[in-house]
């Protein structure tokens, strides 16, 4: 190991003692707290700037670092869509979903996870729904924190030489150890400062780059630009490939309604006024970031020209980071990569550790189940989940970063966000057509995913290219709706608790 990959290995360790340190302050701290209203959300407590960048860092993982500016370095402008459906899916969140969903989830017996919310929406006993929500969780969460410690394993691989396999353990082990002891208040605020790490790294790197691309020492180098690059027609006309990239694009915003991980950031906001506060932050941030995203893609394409093979084109922040800055400056900025993949795993893991420990293990194998004993299954599951993922992001197998993240990004929006747009919306929405909805809008998903996509070459009946969180989104709403008409309507007292969470609740 050279002196550079010495300096930005200091860089690097230094991050994760901190992350770790965060961990132990919040375990130290928390010792005295129990329940798991404490540890899965942080007691509703958190203020509205934490939330804001915690909200986006989590759901901005390694992609938006690698995958997203990969996919522009490579193929151009078209590949912008899904920056654009992204963004006006965080907007459309923050303003509609959040304000309700902090102000039902309150009102709902103080629900502090997704499915739980559901369930006590519709004042039902039945456990169905929340069993249903666990298992999509546990399956979807494995995926989606795969694609995150994959990240891990190339970026450390690219940077040090070590092997990816080794890397992926550590990595994983690192964001055990934080989450397993800090909870929710650990997470919230790993994610804050990596949120502001992600920020400066996307905003440096391709500033400097044009810099010195403009700068007169500098030897342009050889660059070959497919047609149609700077167009934002694929294809460079309005023909189906155009369309298609278009309607994925927009179909990626879909998935804000129903990403546990994100909603729970909205309902762990502690006052009206705090969510004021995140909703400009969030979606200021977020924009920043997808905006940024992008220009290191089309600056990355001029900077590196043809010595960046397409096949490592993930690798495009990386490569130019370490072109343009010194070692212990590209230390830290590559650890916004670290910064991304770990501030989405944790919460994944939280989210689905919470979603079984109260939405499975309490209602249906131990009603009596102590505060105490609910927090270690928690962080059980959370050991679980951990290791079922890396053994996912380990197998030869495995897809790729952006493979993974748009698998189980799709499946949470298909399955979950039609059930929380009517349940915050639509009064007349009942328990039958949100667990229907749910179930259609998840196997939808995956019989797209399967058959239509062209990811799942041996099955394909046709590649239509397009994503399959569109027509999973659309069959689960059609069926919510056609469920909950045909039921019998609900009782008077629902429709007013609808009506109640349209108004500010401290």
């Amino acid at each position: 190991m050279g002196n550079r990959e010495i300096l930005e290995m200091i860089a690097f360790i230094v991050y994760l003692v901190l992350v770790m340190g965060i961990g132990v302050f919040f375990f130290i701290k928390g010792r005295k707290q129990t329940g798991d209203k404490a540890y899965f959300l942080g007691g509703r407590q958190m203020n509205g700037l934490v939330a804001a960048l915690s909200a986006g860092a989590s759901d901005m993982s390694a992609w938006v670092l690698m995958g997203l500016p990969g996919s522009i370095f490579a193929f151009g402008m078209g590949q912008v869509w899904i920056s654009v459906g992204l963004f006006l899916g965080t907007a459309l969140a923050w303003i509609f979903v959040a304000p309700r969903l902090r102000r039902m989830s309150i009102l709902a017996n103080d629900a502090i996870t997704i499915p739980q919310f559901l369930t006590n929406r519709f004042k039902s006993k039945n456990p169905a729904l929340q069993v249903v929500c666990a298992v999509i969780f546990s399956v979807a969460y494995c995926i989606y924190s795969a694609s995150s410690i994959v990240a891990c394993g190339s970026l450390f691989n690219k940077v040090f030489g070590i092997p990816s396999q080794y890397a992926m353990i550590g990595a994983t082990i690192v964001i055990l150890i934080y989450t397993f002891m800090g909870g929710f208040n650990a997470v919230c605020w790993t994610d804050f400062f990596q949120g502001l790490l992600m920020l400066m790294a996307l905003m440096a790197t391709p500033i400097v780059a044009l810099a010195v691309t403009n700068g007169a020492d500098y030897i342009p180098r050889v660059v070959e630009t497919p047609e149609n690059y700077y167009n934002l027609l694929s294809s460079g006309q309005f023909n189906w490939d155009s369309i298609k990239d278009i309607l994925s694009g927009f179909g990626w915003g879909l998935g804000y309604f129903g990403m546990p991980h994100i909603l729970v950031r909205y309902m762990s906001i502690k006052s009206e006024k705090e969510m004021s506060k995140s909703r400009i932050i969030g979606t200021f941030w977020t924009f920043i970031i997808l905006g940024m995203a992008s220009v290191v893609g089309l600056t990355g394409h001029q900077f590196l020209g043809n010595s960046l093979p397409v096949d490592d084109r993930a690798l495009v922040f990386i490569t130019m980071t370490r072109e343009l800055f010194p070692p212990l400056l590209a230390g830290i900025l590559l650890s916004a990569i670290l910064a991304a993949s770990m501030s989405t795993a944790d919460s994944q893991l939280l989210a689905s550790s919470s979603a079984f420990a109260s939405d499975f293990y309490k209602p249906v194998i131990r009603k009596n189940a102590s505060d105490k004993e609910m927090l270690w299954v928690g962080r059980g599951i959370v050991a679980l989940i951990a290791v079922i993922a890396l053994i996912i992001a380990m197998s030869p197998g495995c897809a790729g970063i952006m493979a993974l993240v748009e698998c189980a990004w799709a499946a949470f929006g298909a399955a979950f966000g039609p059930a929380i747009i009517l349940a915050l919306f639509w009064k007349r929405f009942t328990y039958k057509g949100a667990i229907s909805g749910v179930i259609a809008g998840f196997l939808m998903d995956a019989f797209w995913y399967m058959c239509f996509s062209g990811s799942v070459e041996k099955l394909t009946i046709f590649n239509t290219g397009l994503y399959e969180i569109i027509p999973g989104f659309i069959i689960s709403l059609i069926v919510a709706i056609v469920v909950s008409l045909a039921d019998k309507e609900p009782e008077a007292d629902i429709a007013e608790f609808v009506e109640k969470a349209s108004k500010p609740v401290e």
